[in-house]
């Protein structure tokens, strides 16, 4: 190649469920992931914890949880880097949209408009908001939610 470009891994992601040995890979991601929640990754083994697979590195990983019968939420969603715009993350989101069945909601910064627009082409919408819900810096979050009827 010329002009220096680099050549990004390619990746037939398998998705599995994450485990405590892909913390360390699953805490880097999200360190570089401006836009994703920063919480406490070993927290994420409490609840439905997803990773996607390159390899044997990690490409991205989801967490949710069930909220009541019929009602699950994202509580967050990064993929690598190296790894973005390759179809990782809509994976990760058919693998946990085709096992929940009814409702699914997540929030996303009003801001972060390349999410938004991800989670509309997978089917959701935006519902409602939630003024200064995220911190550092303080905005409101846009409510979204898919229906598989």
């Amino acid at each position: 190649m010329s002009g220096g470009a680099t050549t990004l891994p390619r990746c037939s992601a398998v998705i599995r469920h994450g485990g405590p040995g892909d913390l360390a890979q699953v805490a880097a991601i999200q360190a570089a992931s401006s836009d994703a929640a920063q919480w406490d990754v070993s927290d994420y083994l409490q609840y439905d914890f997803r990773v996607s697979v390159c390899g044997i590195r990690v490409a991205g990983f989801l967490v949710s949880r069930a909220l009541v019968e019929g009602e699950t939420e994202v509580l967050n969603l990064a993929v690598a880097p190296e790894f973005r715009r390759q179809g990782v993350a809509r994976k990760l989101v058919e693998s946990l949209l085709a096992e929940a069945p009814g409702v699914v909601y997540l929030e996303v910064r009003e801001s972060n408009w390349a999410a938004r627009k991800f989670y509309n082409r997978m089917g959701f919408r935006e519902f409602s908001s939630r003024s200064e819900y995220y911190q550092a810096p303080t905005e409101a979050a846009i409510v979204m939610k898919f229906h598989s009827c």
